[in-house]
């Protein structure tokens, strides 16, 4: 015989035998952590009598029959939505991959074997592509007049093989241009669907085992229970049936204390509600899907899990690290955003490794990643973390982490800064700052701040702004650093124009790694470096993790210039001035005159016609206000001009205004101020009025329309000049990006031509205007920078 387990004075349970141990939860444990108790069939009952047969066995049933269906329809709700959801992604799949076999002729599976296969039969026979042999079998092939057994089996693995590497580079893309498309009725649905599983899923899940395990129960005793509603049945049966049927209404009473402390009636009834309520019409999920797209695609990968390369998730970092990290707790029960897969392990490596360096390319969310770290410190007991940033993107952290978290976001800059630190050291939270503003914080243990060891976390945002570890910045950034174990840092460009300059960072959270590089690091292979760099460097790239990405389509538009627009080039050649040759060819007399110009003003209107909204950058601000002027000269809705004299509040602002005005807007920005942590996902368009002087320069800017949350294709268009300054900077370029993929993209380090990534500003405008002064006739060659 089976005994009783006590459960303690604090906790009920129904006083019966219990088929699995636990005590069911009370209302204020939240989700279930466990099965709930199962009442034995020959338990028992509370009372001596339990329900009579007949009025009292048929009310106790029927009662326990109702809510235990709408507990099931509830769950039959949200099941038939996920099993929706993934019905409708496999289906766009195998389109895609008939679609895609659909272009290849059925003579092309010959150069998968060497196998000499009789094809021309099979295209005699009607297949004319390999999307027609699609499910056919070896017998129904073998059938076909001169195709043969091993033909037609090899032709069906073949056939196989293809489909299956198609198949795993297919991934599901929401096309907001499919709206309004007559063919568009499956997105609508996936839409719906996954519209559907973001509203329930947090009402839901929480309550699932409790809903699943009381169905389940209640549906074992329910037809043992239903002899005992009708006095004459119950009479009629033999006594082992009697039996059955008396202990099973005792059972079902004996649920009613446990449905009681938890409220599942209550539960039942208002999820009951919420999953009676309609979808949202189509128009409105459009409209949602493009205010939030990247919360569409984690619920999608939520319920089908992507096919991203594992790997590339985990920054390619070593087997045995990547397992450590994967491993490493997570408490999310402060964040109130749900993470991509690779940004919990973004914030799972940050956690293991303490200082680290997160590179991950722009537009993946390093900053929810570095939330979710605070967030997991929060959990576990820490109160004060702190941020700092550039002056442009203050105002972005202070809202993400009041919109993405529990956690409570503090401004330590401007007007207020004292009452706002003497607040944040008193209350906790996070502390966000600008790198000009940290210097005017007390440090941990000075009055007026922190106690010392009481700073969880320091997160610095664009990072490389600390490369240099002479600069003043960069020491006040080391001096907080140093006061606690954890630190990560940001940046999706750690290296500009020099090596060194990642090595600079990497010393900043970990000297001991940054020491133990070679002293020629050009000597090190990249498996070597990757190994080293390993325990601080993470870094992801777009095209690994974010399968849904829309295409990025990059233009290099070529202009000759006007005839005033090569006067005022040659004039500032002549002058050895770099900076005014680069901006000649919009600064000339009559702006009406600019070649460039007349091709922005092109772009743009093609742009609205087409409902895409658009972002024109340029480094110079005189550019920037040729560009305004002719805009609204040509009745443009134009934002901005978003420059560095911008206040940070106000950026966010103009960035709000221009995301709710029309498809035709336009926002023009200096590229130092809107190229550097602001989003603008609601253009798809930009412009680059020149060439910029390194690649992490034009690659940001365009990263702020193509990131996590963009819902159209991005086209960037770079304006160039030929036979000038424009070309010979992306030469230049060129070669700097090349060295950026071969070193830092993939955490990788060559072997070689290590001085080829020393190449400064300056060294840059020597060698340009010295090669336009010798093309064009003017002023002295510089013999030693034009040598090979």
């Amino acid at each position: 015989m089976r005994t009783r387990t006590s459960t303690g004075p604090d906790r009920a349970r129904p006083p019966i035998l219990w088929r699995v141990s636990g005590t069911p939860p009370s209302p204020s444990d939240g989700p279930s952590s466990g099965a709930l108790p199962d009442p034995a069939p020959g338990a028992l009952p509370g009372t001596p009598s339990g329900p009579a047969p007949g009025p009292q066995a048929r009310e106790v049933v029927e009662d326990h029959r109702a809510l235990a269906a709408r507990a099931q329809a509830v769950l039959d709700v949200m099941d038939a939505t996920t099993v929706g959801v993934a019905a409708l992604v496999a289906q766009d799949r195998e389109d895609r991959v008939r679609a895609e076999l659909a272009q290849v002729e059925v003579d092309r599976l010959g150069d998968m074997t060497e196998k000499n296969l009789r094809l021309s039969a099979l295209a005699a026979a009607g297949y004319r592509t390999v999307a027609d042999l699609l499910g056919r079998g070896a017998v129904e092939l073998d059938a076909v007049p001169g195709v043969g057994a091993q033909t037609a089996r090899s032709v069906v693995a073949a056939v196989d093989q293809l489909a299956d590497a198609v198949r795993a580079g297919t991934h599901v893309r929401i096309e907001l241009d499919d709206r309004g498309r007559p063919d568009s009725a499956a997105t609508v649905e996936l839409l719906r669907l996954l519209h559907r599983a973001m509203r329930l899923r947090p009402l839901v899940e929480p309550q699932r085992s409790r809903l699943t395990d009381y169905t389940a129960a209640v549906g074992r005793l329910l037809p043992r229970a239903a002899r005992a509603t009708s006095r004459l049945r119950f009479a009629l049966s033999r006594r082992t049936t009697k039996e059955r049927a008396l202990s099973a209404l005792r059972s079902l009473r004996a649920w009613e204390p446990w449905l009681a402390s938890t409220d599942l009636r209550r539960v039942v009834d208002d999820l009951g509600r919420a999953t009676a309520e309609p979808d949202a019409p189509s128009s409105a999920l459009w409209d949602d899907f493009e205010r939030r797209s990247a919360t569409y695609y984690s619920e999608l990968q939520t319920i089908v899990p992507s096919a991203v390369n594992v790997l590339a998730a985990r920054g390619m970092l070593t087997s045995e690290l990547a397992d450590r990290v994967a491993a490493h707790p997570l408490d999310l029960s402060y964040l109130r955003v749900q993470l991509r897969g690779y940004q919990e392990f973004g914030a799972r490596f940050a956690l293991h490794q303490g200082r680290a360096l997160l590179g991950d390319e722009m537009g993946l969310g390093k900053t929810v990643q570095a939330i979710a770290a605070m967030a997991d410190r929060a959990a576990s007991g820490e109160r004060h973390f702190l941020v700092v940033c550039p002056a442009s993107v203050l105002v972005n952290w202070v809202r993400e982490v009041a919109e993405h978290s529990a956690l409570t976001p503090h401004r330590l800059h401007g007007p207020g800064r004292d009452a706002a630190v003497h607040e944040w050291v008193a209350q906790g939270g996070v502390g966000v700052t600008t790198f000009e503003g940290l210097a005017h914080l007390p440090l941990p243990g000075a009055d007026g701040g922190l106690a010392v060891d009481e700073l969880g976390m320091v997160v610095v945002d664009e990072a490389h702004y600390v490369k240099n570890p002479e600069a003043r910045r960069s020491r006040a950034v080391r001096a907080w650093t140093d006061t606690t174990w954890r630190v990560l840092l940001l940046t999706g460009t750690p290296m500009d124009n020099r090596l060194e300059d990642f090595v600079e960072l990497v010393r900043l959270v970990q000297p001991n790694v940054a020491d133990g590089f070679p002293a020629h690091l050009g000597l090190v292979g990249g498996d070597a470096f990757r190994e080293a760099v390993a325990p601080v460097y993470l870094r992801r790239n777009q095209r690994d993790v974010l399968v849904e990405l829309p295409e990025l389509v990059l233009v290099d538009e070529w202009e000759d210039l006007s005839p005033a627009g090569e006067t005022a080039y040659r004039a500032a050649v002549a002058s050895g001035n770099f900076m005014a040759m680069r901006r000649a060819a919009f600064l000339t007399p009559d702006p009406r005159d600019s070649a460039k110009l007349e091709r922005l003003l092109e772009i743009v209107e093609d742009a609205g016609l087409n409902g895409h909204r658009t972002v024109v950058f340029s480094f110079f601000r005189d550019v920037i206000s040729v560009v305004d002027t002719a805009l609204r000269a040509a009745g443009v809705p134009v934002f901005g001009p978003l420059t560095g004299s911008v206040p940070a509040e106000e950026r966010q602002a103009i960035i709000d205004a221009f995301g709710a005005a029309g498809p035709d807007a336009v926002l023009v920005a200096q590229i130092t101020a809107g190229g550097v942590g602001l989003n603008m996902q609601a253009a798809s368009v930009a412009v680059l009025c020149e060439p910029q002087l390194t690649p992490a320069a034009e690659a940001q800017a365009v990263a702020r329309l193509h990131r996590m949350g963009q819902v159209r294709s991005v086209r960037a268009h770079r304006l160039l000049a030929e036979d000038g300054v424009d070309e010979r900077i992306t030469e230049i370029l060129d070669g700097k990006r090349r060295v950026f993929d071969e070193y830092v993209r993939d955490s990788a380090l060559a072997a070689s031509s290590v001085h080829a990534v020393d190449v400064t500003e300056a060294r840059l405008a020597r060698e340009v205007v010295a090669a336009e002064q010798a093309r064009l006739g003017y002023g002295p060659v510089w013999e030693e920078e034009l040598a090979p």
